[in-house]
């Protein structure tokens, strides 16, 4: 720390004496006016020795490491971290007002430029341009006072920049199906057939939930009310709004990219209804000379524009999660492959812990669907859970075999190899670029809780030294000291719903291995017993989960659990075969007795 502030002092210092013989005077007589007149000539060189100094530091760690290596105390390469998700500017920029504050009148100035500034005969305030600037202004302040004010629509600055950018761009697709109209005089009708209604209300429920839908209904009605007749402002406003409502609900829970399809079918059949409603298409004009081409062209106009939209916001979504850093439902599922590298080596290297992961995923997932959580990607993030055991799968119980390697460890050791799994887990996602969300749920999923069976065994191992002390066979000073932070987990604890219960299935499916002769009751107060450990160690404090929520979890695992445990019939043998078994039956019975009697004797 001394040497990297007399470092940047040595800069400052050296740039001074610099612009002192620059300006071809004395660098003592340099001093407070003179001095903030260099100022930023002083802050380009400061970030300049800072940015040196971290290299400086960094080159001082690899040398670090390169001497523990020849010590064989290290292997020499530095562990992995995440970097956006787990980056506190960023984290802070996401959620700070100011960046909002940027995007909001942005928003105002790309509206009025799209719309404010075309002017066309029969349109609203077509005669004065200052009033439809006026008009978007106020529209887009009641938009986005509504947009900030609701806590349905409070997201991260990355999908407030989403939202508002799609409603741009549908508009601009708007002025675009206008000016070709226009181009080549077309039917005013047209102005209403042609641009794709639920461009932006389609994405922005995809990626966003059906609250920003609706927004963007909203938004886009509204905006593109101003672009057409002043005789179709109703019909545009009614048919903009009721289109992309029937976008939002057939967007709701899209799993697979046809469903989009399927959604912009029924996109353009409700517009083609709503223009028959409004006469808009006559069906009586197919009477007059080329009136059959005209009422067809009207007829597959809207539906073929619905399909297209389903093609683009298909087409477009990939770019924009990676752009936004959204997963959809529609990317969870491609990502539940279970041919994926990682998985296909858990369950050739570490099948118990392979097994262990499926059924975390169907508690997590039939859990999730209670509470209302993304089941999608609690199944998902189970799959990955525990990929850190491919480091040293034999040291967990599930992968084991006759021999225990903890056998030969100290419970803190052994306590170390366990809590790294978690480590090694972020290290394999982050080299294999698995989905930040993944990485956040393997960092998560223990919190910082406590391995219970080995800080038990190395009290228990205190506690018989310190007898043997007492005895005096040992030395006080042979006694272990036993911290408990060398137990628990680094955390942090899970930071959202779909992390928490993940935690809570991977907890109760272990323990639940350890029930004998399990019954309905036993496995209830197994799950409630964990679970509220869970709870009253302050694991969920962060999660967002409520009480209401925790008891539709614990009613979850209870029934999945029950279902996975259930009992099986004896099935009937051949009748010779039934002969041994009535004999073994029969044995079994009566030492079945004999024990119920010494039981009794000993009660």
């Amino acid at each position: 720390m001394v040497l990297s502030y007399c470092y940047r002092y040595t800069m400052v210092i050296s740039v001074r004496d610099a612009l002192a013989s620059l300006r071809g005077i004395e660098s003592d007589d340099i001093h407070g006016r003179q001095l903030i007149s260099f100022l930023p000539h002083l802050l380009l060189s400061t970030s300049f020795s800072f940015i040196s100094n971290l290299s400086f530091m960094g080159f001082i760690d690899v040398i670090k490491r390169w001497r523990l290596a020849n010590k064989g105390m290290s292997s020499g390469k530095k562990r992995r971290t995440s970097t956006a998700s787990e980056n506190a500017v960023v984290g802070s920029m996401q959620r700070s007002v100011w960046i909002k504050l940027l995007i909001y009148p942005a928003f105002t100035a790309l509206i009025c430029l799209i719309v404010a500034f075309y002017r066309s005969d029969h349109t609203l305030f077509h005669v004065s341009g200052l009033r439809r600037g006026l008009l978007c202004i106020i529209v887009s302040a009641g938009l986005i006072l509504i947009y900030h004010t609701r806590q349905t629509l409070n997201y991260a600055n990355e999908k407030v920049a989403l939202v508002f950018g799609g409603i741009a761009f549908h508009l601009v697709l708007v002025r675009i199906a206008i000016h070709i109209i226009d181009v080549n005089a077309w039917s005013a009708d047209y102005r209403i057939l042609l641009p794709p209604l639920a461009f932006a209300p389609m994405i922005a429920s995809v990626l966003c939930g059906r609250h920003a839908g609706v927004f963007s209904a909203l938004s886009v009605s509204l905006f593109g009310a101003m672009l057409v007749p002043v005789d179709d402002v109703f019909f545009f406003l009614i048919t903009g709004l009721i289109t992309g409502v029937v976008a939002v609900v057939l967007t709701r829970s899209v799993r697979r990219r046809g469903s989009l399809l399927r959604a912009g079918f029924y996109v353009g059949l409700t517009a083609f209804i709503l223009a028959l409603a409004f006469d808009k298409i006559d069906f009586s004009e197919m009477m007059q000379g080329n009136g059959l081409s005209v009422v067809l062209g009207k007829t597959l106009l809207p539906v073929s524009i619905g399909l297209l939209t389903g093609m683009l916001v298909s087409g477009l979504l990939p770019a924009l999660e990676s752009l936004f850093a959204i997963t959809t439902n529609i990317s969870w599922l491609e990502l539940s492959d279970l041919n994926h590298k990682l998985l296909r080596k858990l369950q050739l290297e570490a099948p118990g812990t392979y097994h262990h992961s499926m059924v975390v995923a169907t508690l997590a997932e039939s859990a999730a669907e209670e509470v209302g959580a993304n089941a999608a990607m609690c199944r998902v993030c189970s799959y990955f859970h525990d990929i850190g055991k491919l480091s040293k799968p034999e040291y967990f119980i599930e992968n084991q075999g006759d021999r225990n390697p903890h056998d030969t460890l100290t419970p803190t050791m052994s306590a170390i190899v366990i809590i790294a799994h978690v480590k090694d887990g972020v290290d394999m996602a982050i080299k294999h670029k698995l989905n930040p969300k993944i990485v956040e749920v393997i960092r998560e999923h223990h919190g910082d809780s406590l391995v219970q069976y080995f800080y038990h065994k190395a009290m228990e191992q205190r506690d018989d030294m310190a007898k043997k002390v007492e005895g005096g066979l040992e030395n006080k000073e042979d006694i272990p000291e036993v911290d408990r932070k060398n137990f628990r987990y680094p955390g942090p604890c899970p930071s959202s719903r779909e992390s928490a219960i993940i935690s809570l299935a991977d907890a109760v499916e272990s323990a639940s291995r350890s029930l004998k002769k399990p019954t309905p009751e036993k496995i209830r107060n197994l799950v409630n017993e964990i679970v509220m450990a869970r709870v009253t160690d302050g694991q969920l404090d962060g999660s967002d989960l409520a009480m209401s929520d925790i008891k539709k979890i614990c009613k979850s695992f209870a029934s999945t659990i029950r279902s996975m445990m259930h009992s099986r019939i004896n099935y009937p043998k051949e009748d010779g075969q039934n002969k041994k078994g009535s004999k073994s039956a029969s044995r079994a019975e009566k030492k079945d007795k004999k024990e119920a009697v010494v039981e009794k004797v000993k009660a």
